[in-house]
């Protein structure tokens, strides 16, 4: 299949270099041109749980009109901040049947594509496990390699096109499963998200370094507690009754991995905060709740932000 993959970082470099590494035609859309440069050059090389290989992607290019014409799949794999953006940029990649993978961290990512394409062109994604990071240009490196989790935005059911998306994804390796409604795992995967995203760039440790310590462990553990308690007055059918112990088995699996926000920090870049500890907040203000410790973290990640 000739497959985008718009938002080209860690986890997008992951995706790309796997998939083309079961023989797809695979093209990295981003803007970061060193990244971009050191691929053209050299291939994109992907280590960690999966192996180590160097693969050459058919184009990496800065904006989805370089690919030149519509293709199979598009994977929009940016963070939330920059979905609405990315999407807006997608008209030269998509055909009239051309699906559009969406697949962020936190709150409000496919809701800003379906906004802009329409829900019935968004299937949403939910990966997570992984721990990736990009150690250098046209390098990316991942600890773990979790389910990727697929389902029509519209819930309707697990359709033949996720189905083909399935095997798009098993192709190159990935453990896959489909849902019906697959909304309820993008709150799952938020609960873990606040545990250690967050946190981590506030206290600059590692997952496995959050677990360890007594003092961060509280504040992290405490930010799942709150994530899954306004989940619950919600609504949403989250499949486990404890969130501290999901939490601590989510994370045991990558105690080396640097969450995201902690790398945007290591970067002077700002982060997707609003999303995720963020997001909590107002949700909570919605069902009659507060969430003190994630507007806490979120208020001390602005703070640091600041700065950059």
């Amino acid at each position: 299949m000739k497959v985008a993959i718009v938002g080209c970082g860690a986890m997008g470099s992951v995706y790309a270099g796997l998939l083309a590494s079961a023989g797809h035609e695979v093209w990295a859309v981003d803007p970061w041109e060193e990244h971009l440069a050191a691929i053209r050059q050299g291939g994109l090389r992907v280590a960690g749980a999966s192996g180590d290989r160097t693969v050459a992607l058919a184009g990496a290019v800065a904006t989805p009109g370089d690919v030149g014409e519509p293709v199979d799949v598009v994977i929009l794999a940016t963070k939330v901040p920059q979905a609405t953006g990315a999407a807006e940029a997608l008209g030269p990649l998509l055909g009239p049947d051309t699906p559009v993978i969406s697949i962020q961290n936190g709150l409000g990512g496919p809701q800003r594509v379906a906004s802009l394409l329409g829900p019935e062109r968004v299937v949403i994604g939910v990966v997570g496990g992984f721990g990736a990071s990009v150690p250098a240009p046209g390098y990316a490196h991942h600890n773990g390699m979790e389910f990727v989790r697929l389902g029509e935005y519209t819930g309707d059911g697990v359709s033949d096109r996720v189905r083909e998306l399935g095997r798009l994804w098993e192709s190159g390796g990935f453990r896959v499963l489909l849902f019906d409604d697959v909304h309820q795992l993008v709150w799952e995967k938020l609960i873990c998200n606040c545990a250690f995203s967050g946190p981590s760039a506030v206290m600059g440790l590692t997952v496995g370094e959050i677990l360890a310590d007594e003092a961060a462990w509280s504040v992290a553990s405490a930010c799942a507690a709150e994530a899954w308690a306004v989940a619950k007055a919600s609504g949403v059918p989250v499949d486990f009754e404890d969130p501290v112990a999901y939490v601590r088995a989510f994370g045991s699996k990558i105690p080396g991995a640097q969450p995201s926000l902690l790398l945007d920090h290591l970067a002077g870049r700002r982060s997707e905060i609003d999303a995720i500890n963020g997001a909590i907040p107002p949700v909570a203000a919605g069902v009659g709740l507060t969430a003190p410790v994630n507007a806490t973290i979120a208020a001390l990640v602005k703070v640091k932000e600041r700065t950059f």
